[in-house]
């Protein structure tokens, strides 16, 4: 592998093309103000590296990118890339990660609006997250102790595992499908309308009027705080271990908490069951 260290590089396509290339303590700034460094290239490394500049890695395979800082200058990092690892770095560029696969983060700080739309078999541990509208459209996640602010996180996703994590967003998981969340708290008003087969466990849920208009929705285990209007139309299968504000409207299945201030059933054909226990 050729090694490429303490250098800087402004200029358009810097290392186009390139193949089993180390860069080491790189910088990728500069009045040249050139964008893709690194595109079209294959078995890269990039360790210690700045970049201050667009587009540095597009249409890449073979990524291992670790200790790195990408500014908010460094607009859509990675696009249409494949086998990606990224460690022990800051991704603070907008769109940063589109239309890419196999994917590994761990120990990064993401800052970054749009961040993994359309993305496939994304794994991401020990993460912080800010990111409007992230993980659009994406499928395949696992996630763990992963802390989340934002908000329209996860819409359309599917067949995800996420456990261990904190979101604090809203309009999220919206139209998601086979999505399971252990062990997590999530904080947000319109949690996961129109959802399908998605799994709470071990979960604490807070904010107005969550999980409405779904099929196959399931909490086990689950603490709804200052929850309203809950279950709006769905089909759902609950054990609820809090208090509920109220229940609007659950189309079919079972509801178990302890208490529940208001149950409102206001329309025909709504045969959801409450029962407190």
């Amino acid at each position: 592998m050729k090694t490429v260290a303490n250098k800087t590089f402004d200029e358009e396509r810097a290392l186009y093309g390139s193949r089993d290339l180390l860069a080491v303590n790189c910088r990728f700034d500069g009045p040249a103000d050139g964008e893709s460094a690194f595109k079209e290239c294959a078995d890269i490394a990039a360790e210690k590296c700045f970049f201050n500049l667009r587009y540095p890695f597009w249409h890449d395979s073979g990524l291992k990118i670790s200790d790195c800082e990408m500014t908010e200058l460094c607009r859509a990092a990675l696009w249409y890339c494949e086998k990606v690892e990224i460690n022990d770095s800051a991704l603070h560029g907008i769109k940063a990660l589109r239309e890419c696969a196999d994917i590994s983060l761990k120990n990064c700080d993401i800052v970054s609006p749009e961040f993994g739309w359309f993305v496939r078999d994304i794994k991401m541990t020990d993460c912080t997250v800010q990111s409007e509208y992230f993980m659009m459209r994406s499928e395949d996640l696992k996630f763990r102790n992963v802390k989340l602010d934002g908000k329209y996180s996860f819409q359309y996703i599917k067949n995800a595992v996420l456990e261990d994590c904190v979101f604090n967003t809203k309009d999220a998981f919206w139209h998601a499908e086979n999505v399971t969340i252990r062990n997590s708290i999530v904080k947000g008003e319109y949690l996961a309308w129109y959802s399908r087969d998605l799994t709470f466990e071990n979960c604490e849920i807070t904010g107005t009027q969550p999980l409405c208009y779904c099929k196959g929705l399931k909490l086990v285990n689950c603490k709804m705080t200052d929850t309203d209007l809950a279950f709006e139309r769905s089909e759902v299968d609950a054990d609820i271990t809090t208090h509920i504000i109220s229940v609007k409207n659950p189309i079919s299945g079972r509801i178990t908490a302890p208490s529940v201030g208001e149950i409102i059933r206001d329309i025909e054909g709504v045969n959801g069951e409450v029962v407190i226990k």
